[in-house]
C-alpha cells in the first residue's frame, strides 16, 4: 500500500497506482471512506454516505483489474450531487418534497460512470432542486467551506465542490444551470467544467431549468476533469438534446504550449462591488498567458449586462413548469391532512418546497402568465439571442475568453440570505455561458485572504478540447492546484 494517504491521491496517481498493484481499490475505498468519517461532521458535503455499495462496487473493480480491463476511472471513489438519478440510493435533491425518493433507474452520466468501474460513495449536498449560490438553500443543513466552515462553499453544487476540495472523493460530478458547478469550484480551489450544452445527457438530471442544465466534473486538477469528460460526455438517445458531436479523447490532447492562442478579456466583466484582489488575480493569469506565448486583448459583449435578468426570468419559467409534477399524487412528498385533493396540492408545495424554491416558482408563473408572457418570457429570450450573438462575434477575433470566476471571494455563512438580490449577483460573471450554451471552466488562481478564487475560460461550441488545454498550461505554470485546506 502507498505510503501516501491514499484519499489525496488525484485520479492519474491513484490509476498508476491500482494497475501496478500497489493499491488496491478496497485499500482507496475504505481510505476515503475513513476520510469522510474524519471530516464530515464539519462539511456537510453529503446528503447520503453510500459505504457498503462502495466497498461492493471496489471489490468488483479489483476484479476487473485483475483481469487486465481496467479503464483510467476504473476503482475511483467519486461523489454524485444529490439531483443526479442513482437506482435504488436516495436522490433528494436536498428536498423534503424528495427525502424519500429512490430512484428505479441511474442518470445516463451514472451508468457511464458505473461501466468504467467507478465507485460511487455518496451523494453530494446541494441547495434545494440547485436554486441557489451558497448550499444554504438545502432542506437538510449548509454545506460549509473547507478552507474556512464558517463560509459557504457556493452553490449550488455546493457539496461536490466541498468534497472534492476536503479529499472525501477523487472527483465528483455537478450540475450546471448558472453557475453551479463553476462558482462553488472557485470558492473551494477546484476545477469546475461546464460543457457545451448537449455534450452530456442530462436524461436522470432532476430538471431545473431544461434549457440552461448541464451535468459537470469537478475535479482536483484539469487532467482529471479531462478524464471525467472523457468519461460522461457523448450523444444519448434519451435525451432529446444531446449532441452527436464526436468525443474527442481530451486527456491526450491536453498537454502542449498554448503559443498564438488568442484570448480575449471581455471589458463587461470587470464591475463595480468586484474585490480588487479578484480583477488583480485575473491581471496575474493574463501576464502567465502571455508569457506562455498567447496573445490578449480586450473585447466587448455589449448584452452581460442583462444577461442576469435574462437569467432570472427564463430560468424561473422553466422551473415553475418543471416542478408541477410534485403534486403529491404521483411521487415525493404528500401531505397527508387534507380534506379534498385542491389542499392536499397546496399543502404538499407548501410544506414539501422551501422558500427560494417557492419564490423562484412564483416568478415562473408570473413571467409566464396571460398578459405577461410577451413582456417578459418572449422578450427574455429575444435578449438571449444578442447574448449568443456577442459571443459569436467574440469568437470571430479570439480562440477563448478569460474572466474572473466570481465577483468575490467565498463569503459567510448568513451574510447574504436575507437579501437574495445580493445571492445572485455571485453568478454574474458566469451565466452567460449558459444563456448562450457554451463550454466554461473555472480553474483555481491563488488566495485572496486565505480563501481560494477561480479564473474563468470561454470558448465556442465543442471547444472543449482548447479550454481544457488552456487550462492545464495555466494549471501547471502556478501551481495552484495543489493547495489544499487544512481540514
Amino acid at each position: 500500500m502507498t505510503s501516501t494517504n491514499p484519499w489525496s491521491l488525484t485520479i492519474s496517481e491513484a490509476h498508476n497506482l491500482l494497475i501496478n498493484k500497489k493499491l488496491s481499490s478496497v485499500e482507496l475505498t475504505q481510505s476515503v471512506l475513513k476520510r469522510i468519517e474524519d471530516t464530515e461532521e464539519k462539511l456537510n458535503a453529503f446528503v447520503t454516505i453510500t459505504s457498503e455499495y462502495a466497498m461492493e462496487s471496489a471489490k468488483h473493480a479489483d476484479k476487473i483489474i485483475a483481469q487486465g480491463k481496467s479503464s483510467l476511472l476504473t476503482g475511483i471513489p467519486f461523489q454524485a450531487k444529490d439531483n443526479i438519478c442513482t437506482s435504488g440510493i436516495r436522490t433528494t435533491c436536498s428536498s423534503r418534497m424528495l427525502e424519500d425518493f429512490i430512484p428505479s433507474y441511474d442518470a445516463t452520466a451514472i451508468t457511464n460512470l458505473k461501466n468504467l468501474g467507478a465507485v460511487l460513495v455518496g451523494k453530494g449536498n446541494l441547495d434545494e432542486f440547485a436554486m441557489g449560490s451558497s448550499t444554504e438553500n438545502s432542506a437538510f443543513y449548509p454545506t460549509k467551506n473547507p478552507y474556512d466552515i464558517k463560509r459557504v462553499p457556493g452553490g449550488s453544487s455546493g457539496g461536490p465542490a466541498a468534497a472534492v476540495s476536503a479529499q472525501q472523493c477523487l472527483f465528483s460530478i455537478g450540475s450546471d444551470t448558472g453557475g453551479s458547478v463553476r462558482q462553488p469550484a472557485s470558492f473551494c480551489g477546484v476545477v469546475g467544467l461546464k460543457p457545451t450544452y448537449g455534450r452530456i445527457s442530462r436524461y436522470g438530471l432532476v430538471a431545473f431549468a431544461s434549457s440552461l442544465d448541464q451535468i459537470g466534473p469537478l475535479t482536483r486538477n484539469v487532467r482529471d476533469s479531462a478524464l471525467v469528460l472523457q468519461a460522461i460526455a457523448g450523444h444519448d438517445k434519451m435525451d432529446s438534446t444531446s449532441n452527436s458531436e464526436p468525443v474527442p479523447d481530451y486527456s491526450s490532447n491536453i498537454n502542449g504550449d498554448i503559443k498564438g492562442l488568442r484570448i480575449g478579456v471581455p471589458k463587461e466583466y470587470f464591475v463595480d462591488g468586484m474585490d480588487a484582489e479578484v480583477k488583480d488575480t485575473v491581471m496575474s493569469a493574463i501576464g502567465t498567458l502571455e508569457d506562455l506565448g498567447a496573445s490578449v486583448a480586450e473585447t466587448s459583449l455589449p448584452h452581460t449586462s442583462h444577461a442576469l435578468a435574462v437569467y432570472y426570468i427564463i430560468a424561473p419559467a422553466e422551473a415553475s413548469s418543471n416542478l408541477s409534477r410534485y403534486d403529491g399524487v404521483k411521487f415525493g412528498y404528500s401531505h397527508a391532512e387534507s380534506t379534498n385533493v385542491w389542499e392536499a396540492l397546496e399543502k404538499t408545495r407548501q410544506h414539501g418546497f422551501g422558500p427560494e424554491v417557492k419564490r423562484r416558482i412564483l416568478l415562473g408563473t408570473y413571467a409566464l402568465s396571460a398578459g405577461y408572457y410577451d413582456a417578459y418570457y418572449l422578450k427574455a429570450q429575444k435578449v438571449r439571442s444578442l447574448i449568443r450573438q456577442d459571443f459569436d462575434k467574440a469568437f470571430k477575433d479570439f480562440d477563448l475568453l478569460i474572466t474572473p470566476s466570481t465577483p468575490t471571494i467565498a463569503f459567510l455563512i448568513g451574510e447574504k440570505m436575507s437579501d437574495p438580490v445580493q445571492m445572485y449577483l455571485n453568478d454574474i460573471f458566469t451565466i452567460p455561458a449558459n444563456i448562450a450554451g457554451i463550454p466554461a471552466i473555472s480553474v483555481p488562481s491563488g488566495l485572496i485572504k486565505g480563501m481560494p478564487i477561480g479564473i474563468q475560460f470561454m470558448g465556442p461550441y465543442h471547444s472543449e478540447e482548447i479550454l481544457l488545454k488552456t487550462s492545464n498550461a495555466y494549471e501547471k505554470s502556478t501551481h495552484h492546484s495543489l493547495l489544499a485546506p487544512l481540514i
